[in-house]
């Protein structure tokens, strides 16, 4: 089976939780036999990377770097091209470039849609982009011949906003090697367990600065907060991030890491945060859980599909709730024992083998389908 992907900047080592699910379930897929080709974003992804990566093969298409037409203008492209390729499918990620879902169609392409999250929620829109998602989401769930959503919580809104079925597949993880260097942490003066850690992209939902003002209330001896992440659009809010971290004493921000240094940030740390009003399904709370770190994540619902502990959990925006939650967290231990059930628990649930079988499935039924 032929398989284009479009809808993302590319992969591996880009910053996006699109980016992370293609990079984990592109290369399994081709284990499963499909050939896989991706078109990614000429900018994210330099010809100095190569042509391809663990069999997955890279096709360039230019996009301008700007946050509101980047998406769309290469998704317009990105079909005319897969139009002339003729893969036996074309799976478009997230509603935005779903978009281009009924101009798939009427070139007589069999078109496969994830739905990554309702994405007119995030704050970083304005009106009339929020329309264009709203209006991609209606394309790609009503036009497509496949529909796959992330959680539970998609699927009920693709059900009764549009009156369609979809197939339920989550972000997966892949159970890491615990690290045992740090070199990474020496750069960013943090000392292993010792410090709280958001990874995630400098974007205005992820409320970073709920967590600074949080960590700026708990005054814990000894312990520092990292936010590690970038924007690929620098703005008002990055540069309010940067301001409140330096202003609070044992705030760092690392920018965007990737390889090696990501997995002692992750392994390293006595807990991660994720104090976000939007999601899908998070990769970077599963990440977490795969290096065994105790979470603390808002209650909104697509965070509280993932199954953690009620206390792991505080209301969206409550800054003196996390704060406590905060405190009560970083007064326990680590064990390795505590570690390990989260690894084994997160594993078992989140297996992106079994996610990589499922996709295939919905690509064969969308084969059959009119």
């Amino acid at each position: 089976m032929r398989v284009m992907f479009l809808g993302l900047r590319g992969f591996p080592k880009v910053q996006g939780g699109v980016e992370t699910h293609a990079e984990h379930l592109c290369p399994l897929l081709v284990e499963l036999g499909c050939t896989v080709e991706v078109i990614v974003r000429s900018p994210y992804l330099p010809v100095a990377k190569g042509k391809a990566w663990r069999g997955v093969h890279f096709v360039r298409v230019w996009a301008p770097k700007s946050k509101g037409l980047e998406a769309i203008i290469h998704t317009f492209f990105g079909v005319l091209l897969a139009a002339v390729r003729r893969p036996d499918i074309l799976h478009i990620q997230a509603i935005g470039p779903a978009l281009m879902v009924p101009l798939a169609r009427l070139l007589g392409l069999k078109v496969v849609v994830t739905h990554h999250g309702p994405d007119y929620d995030r704050q970083k829109w304005g009106r009339f982009a929020r329309l264009m998602l709203r209006l991609g989401e209606r394309f790609g769930m009503r036009w497509s011949n496949g529909r796959i959503v992330i959680s539970e919580v998609i699927r009920c809104l693709v059900r009764e906003k549009h009156g369609c079925e979809s197939v339920l597949i989550p972000n997966g993880v892949v159970l890491p090697s615990l690290p045992d260097s740090h070199e990474a942490l020496g750069a960013f003066g943090l000392e292993p367990g010792r410090y709280v850690v958001l990874i995630s992209r400098l974007v205005p939902e992820k409320r970073h600065l709920d967590l600074i003002a949080a960590f700026r209330k708990t005054n814990l001896p000894g312990w520092k907060l990292a936010i590690v992440g970038a924007s690929d659009h620098p703005d008002t809010y990055v540069q309010s991030v940067l301001d409140a971290a330096k202003e609070t004493p044992g705030v760092v921000c690392t920018g965007f890491q990737g390889g090696k240094q990501l997995a002692e940030l992750f392994g390293h740390a006595g807990l991660f945060v994720l104090p976000s009003s939007h999601e899908g399904l998070p990769i970077s709370l599963l990440e977490a859980l795969s290096y065994g770190l105790p979470v603390i994540a808002s209650d909104i619902p697509a965070n509280l599909e993932v199954g953690l502990p009620t206390e792991s959990y505080f209301p969206l925006g409550n800054m003196d709730a996390l704060a406590a939650r905060l405190t009560e967290f970083a007064a326990r231990p680590l064990t390795a024992e505590d570690r390990e059930t989260r690894r084994c628990w997160v594993g078992a649930q989140y297996d992106w083998h079994r996610i990589a079988q499922q996709t295939i499935n919905v690509y064969k039924a969308a084969l059959q389908a009119k």
